[in-house]
């Protein structure tokens, strides 16, 4: 195997359902709080579903409105997420030509299309905002982060549905170890909270429709499990080579030590316990260490039935049961294109402060599931090696192994 010299994750940002920035976000989990509610617009009465995991600090209240009236809802939660990773980072001194973004999403801006849509429809093409493709397109988000920054390295957008934001890490990872960046700017953004997706996914019958107990409806790994719930928000992370970061006197906040990205090529929504597998196997061999040294999994667990069950067997067939594992979408809720992303945040969090976030709502564990499950408080303690998982529809599935 190649050595590559380590990359660093020196910068954090999000906004999420539990808090607008890393710190509230990180204090929420810590404490176990849901972010999960009921959604209190008009289309929602008499919905079949009523919860969503929505954010917690509106974005036009932390942006320029000009500016945030050109922008998806999508675009703006990454843009801020960016600006709080790079900030957090330092503000990095770097030639241009060697930044470069990676913002995964997993529908853009799905708000943009529909919303233009029913205007189209409802007032005819005069009325038709003429920033709508710029604030549909997928790549909006990173092509904004780009701009913001004077990235010229590349702007990149995985969309590889729940596993985007990870990917996009994993990529970040790629790029500094080919000498295509000396720094990097990588997670993802996610904002979809409307009737239509909410819709297709009752009837696919894979979200949670426990309306009246919000804050219980997402319990990962609980045999009472009944489906996910739906949250948006942005989490990013500011990526740097070994040495650049070294020459700046950087702070670290943990290394980025090795990603995998696999494919089951299996079923279209279901995941498969082999793809999984691989892509674990993979990131840690990728890491050079050996399935006992990792202590920690941030699992995708989104609280389905078949996922959360695919997924423990994934963890225990390629490193066994004994890490601790904690699932924070049972607080936040499933972000999809920003999953993976806000995971790899919370699982950095774990290493560096020697704390793990437990998983709430899990009040009846599942017994097919016999993993060694962070639950009912934090748990204190340094993790030597940690694994944040993301898997998304598709059959894509990312792992990223993390050390302190």
């Amino acid at each position: 195997m190649t050595a590559f010299e380590d990359v660093i994750v020196t910068g954090l940002g999000a906004t999420t359902p539990l808090g607008g920035d890393v710190p509230t976000t990180w204090a929420a989990m810590l404490a176990g709080q849901s972010g999960i509610s009921a959604i209190e617009e008009e289309w929602a009465e008499g919905f079949p579903v009523r919860i969503a995991g929505k954010l917690a600090v509106e974005p036009s209240t932390v942006m320029d409105r000009v500016q945030a009236r050109r922008l998806d809802r999508c675009e703006q939660i990454a843009l801020i997420a960016a600006r709080e990773a790079w900030a957090d980072a330092g503000s990095p001194e770097v030639d241009p030509e060697r930044l470069a973004v990676v913002i995964g999403t997993g529908t853009g801006g799905a708000l943009t299309l529909l919303g233009q849509h029913d205007v189209l429809h409802a007032s005819g093409v005069r009325k038709v905002s003429p920033h709508t493709v710029p604030m549909l397109m997928a790549n909006g988000p990173a092509a904004w982060v780009s701009l913001e920054l004077g990235a010229r390295a590349g702007a990149h957008t995985p969309v590889s549905a729940c596993a985007s934001g990870a990917e996009a890490i994993a990529l970040g990872l790629d790029l500094i170890r080919l000498g295509r960046a000396d720094v990097v700017v990588a997670g993802g953004a996610e904002a979809c909270i409307h009737p239509l997706p909410l819709a297709g996914f009752h009837s696919a019958r894979a979200h949670s429709t426990r309306n009246d107990e919000p804050a219980l409806a997402s319990r990962p790994f609980d045999l009472g499990r009944e489906g996910f719930v739906i949250g948006e928000g942005a989490a990013v992370v500011v990526l740097e080579r070994a040495s650049f970061a070294a020459a700046r006197a950087a702070r670290r906040h943990a290394r980025l030590a090795g990603a995998a990205v696999t494919s089951d090529a299996h079923h279209i929504t279901a995941g498969h316990t082999d793809g999984q597998a691989r892509a674990i196997r993979r990131a840690v061999a990728e890491a050079g260490l050996a399935p006992t040294d990792i202590t920690l999994v941030q699992a995708h667990a989104t609280s389905t039935q078949l996922g959360d069950l695919t997924e423990a067997r994934s963890i225990a067939t390629a490193i066994g049961t004994h890490p601790a594992v904690t699932a924070v979408k049972s607080m936040t809720g499933h972000l999809f294109g920003a999953a993976g992303a806000l995971g790899a945040v919370a699982t950095v969090l774990s290493l560096r402060d020697a704390i793990t976030p437990p998983t709430v709502n899990l009040s009846d564990p599942d017994p097919e599931i016999p993993l060694d499950i962070v639950t009912g408080k934090p748990r204190e303690g340094v993790q030597t090696a940690a694994l944040a998982n993301a898997f998304g529809f598709g059959g894509h599935n990312v792992s990223l192994v993390l050390t302190p």
